[in-house]
């Protein structure tokens, strides 16, 4: 039987150029979901120091993820599902030209597409649909019999839940990881990327990054993507020093 050459996506940060999660934020205060003080009193603040560079990123995406699990209790996967076409309908255009335009080189040689991603798996099916990848997995937040989510999660943003993903894939579609590609941004991604031959960082964090320059393998092989308006730099790892 024939292995099949994928290429795994992250969403946030790599396909999409901030968090998807960022915009449900805006929908739960718009339709009185959350109150606007959750944002501004516990959220902002981190975003703040990532902004200004006091922070990272990676504090920024847990702590909505953790007013994300409070926010969504007692509402319905109807509910949420609606909100996360909005977002994907509004919003999803606002993605980096590059991996676009890798997703596309993919389909035109024939590559399955899969995304791995950290967001809700409502908003990564929409975004899937959105750009014609063949399978996906999100982070999946439970619910009742009744559709009622309960805060319970399943996470899908850390290394190891995604080392487990590209397991699961594997198996599933006879992958040749030795043929295959990986596109990812944050410290999540680090298992994916050194899971394949051909890995991308595309505008990586720091804490990524640091995890790249002490992996000799992956130093080797990977390519690290920064775009800057409308220009795409190429960087070469050994020529990199962190500040």
């Amino acid at each position: 039987m024939k292995n099949n050459i994928v290429a795994f996506f992250d969403i946030d940060g790599t396909l999409y150029r901030e968090g998807l999660i960022t915009e449900v934020f805006k929908k739960f205060i718009k339709y009185e979901i959350i109150e606007p003080e959750k944002w501004y009193n516990e959220v902002k603040p981190e975003y703040i120091k990532w902004d200004t560079r006091m922070g990272n990123y990676d504090n920024y995406l847990l702590k909505m993820a953790d007013i994300y699990i409070e926010s969504i209790k007692g509402i319905t996967k109807s509910q949420m599902e609606f909100i996360a076409k909005q977002v994907v309908n509004q919003k999803g255009d606002r993605v980096y030209t590059y991996t676009r335009d890798k997703i596309a080189w993919h389909k035109s040689k024939g590559h399955l597409i899969i995304t791995i991603s950290g967001s809700p798996l409502e908003l990564v099916k929409e975004m899937s649909i959105k750009y014609g990848f063949n399978d996906y997995i999100g982070t999946k937040y439970l619910t009742t019999e009744n559709d009622y989510y309960t805060g319970k999660l399943i996470p899908m943003w850390d290394s190891e839940s995604k080392k487990n993903a590209i397991n699961y894939f594997v198996n599933k579609y006879s992958i040749d990881l030795n043929q295959s590609y990986a596109y990812g941004d944050t410290s999540g991604d680090f298992s994916m990327l050194k899971s394949v031959k051909y890995p991308q960082a595309i505008n990586p964090t720091k804490e990524l990054l640091n995890e790249i320059l002490k992996d000799e393998n992956l130093k080797n092989k990977i390519k690290i993507i920064v775009e800057r308006k409308d220009v795409v730099y190429t960087l070469n790892p050994y020529n990199i020093k962190i500040y």
